[in-house]
């Protein structure tokens, strides 16, 4: 549904009543349960397919909700005069009553928190007075979803309604940021930079991959948005075969056995970003990895994508994708 007034006072009742909605946002469409109901947040493991000790983030309509469930220390709230609304989420301890399922935090003593930058999802979480948990709206493992017809693609009716907000903006999941221990860290990278933190609070933020075994937060499973065909890293050229998910010119691209890639047909090609935009590309990412999943094609082999600002989330989730 278009999110029209009553589009979302219905996707409040729902999520209310313990059901699931696929919420926009400006990272990427989540499927939605309210986080204190144990029995709803079970719905979201149930329909994704999702290891239960894979902690979910909470999204919240303002820093004073999230400081009831979890403790907003001096550089918690330095981050989030910074980046909330946006798409940076913050590890951080449990209040000692805080009401949120421990199925939603994995029963880990921490919870992962955000306030997400999009019109749509701040009425909602404001319409239905609570906080929701809200992953991607993908099946567990496979490619996240930007837009409502993804939603739609994977979940069908286990949804009650898909609020149908366009593709999202940024187009990766949010930069995670684990502040519940000593030392600051980056556990999941995105739009907002390590760089970026540390510049806020005053000291190094490095980048922390985490344990696939037991992860701290949403994403550090080794496994994770990948497709039903192998992807190929740092490509300079084609096995034939092979779809191109290139980024930049393609221009001195060749197919090995003869051929350029610039002749392949459309259905195996796609530009990341022509121009070489980094934040063009992080937006295009999951779709274009779709319209390239296909049958058809032996694999994909992407382009090499620059390690720098967002392109180290984006490297991220390709690196995720190849894992056997």
């Amino acid at each position: 549904m278009t999110p029209s007034a009553e589009a979302i006072t219905e996707a409040a009742r729902i999520l209310q009543a313990g059901g699931l909605v696929g919420l926009p946002t400006e990272t990427v469409y989540g499927l939605a349960a309210n986080a204190l109901d144990g029995q709803a947040v079970a719905k979201i493991y149930a329909a994704k397919g999702r290891p239960s000790f894979n902690p979910l983030i909470i999204h919240c309509h303002s820093a004073l909700q999230a400081s009831g469930l979890v403790e907003m220390t001096q550089e918690a709230l330095a981050a989030a005069d910074a980046f909330w609304p946006g798409p940076l989420t913050l590890i951080l301890k449990r209040t000692h009553d805080c009401p949120v399922s421990e199925l939603a935090g994995a029963g880990l003593a921490t919870l992962a928190v955000r306030i997400p930058k999009h019109d749509v999802a701040l009425s909602v979480l404001k319409a239905c007075g609570v906080p929701l948990a809200a992953p991607s709206a993908n099946k567990s493992g496979t490619l996240s979803a930007t837009t409502p017809a993804h939603v739609a693609e994977a979940f069908g009716d286990e949804v009650g309604l898909i609020l149908a907000a366009g593709a999202c903006g940024v187009g990766v999941e949010s930069t995670v940021l684990d502040l519940s221990s000593g030392e600051p860290a980056v556990v999941r990278p995105g739009a907002v930079t390590a760089e970026e933190i540390s510049e806020v609070l005053g000291r190094s933020v490095s980048y922390d991959k985490g344990d696939p075994d037991a992860p701290r937060s949403p994403g550090q499973l080794l496994k994770h948005y990948a497709p039903s065909i192998p992807v190929r890293m740092n490509a300079i050229d084609l096995a034939p075969g092979e779809a191109l998910l290139a980024f930049g010119s393609v221009k001195f691209m060749g197919i090995r056995g003869g051929g350029a890639a610039k002749d392949l047909p459309e259905e195996s090609l796609r530009n990341l970003s022509e121009e070489g935009d980094l934040y063009e590309a992080a937006a295009n990412l999951f779709a274009m990895m779709r319209q390239l999943d296909q049958p058809a094609h032996k694999a994909i082999a992407v382009m090499p994508i620059p390690e720098a600002g967002i392109g180290v989330a984006i490297n991220d989730r390709l690196r995720r994708a190849t894992q056997a």
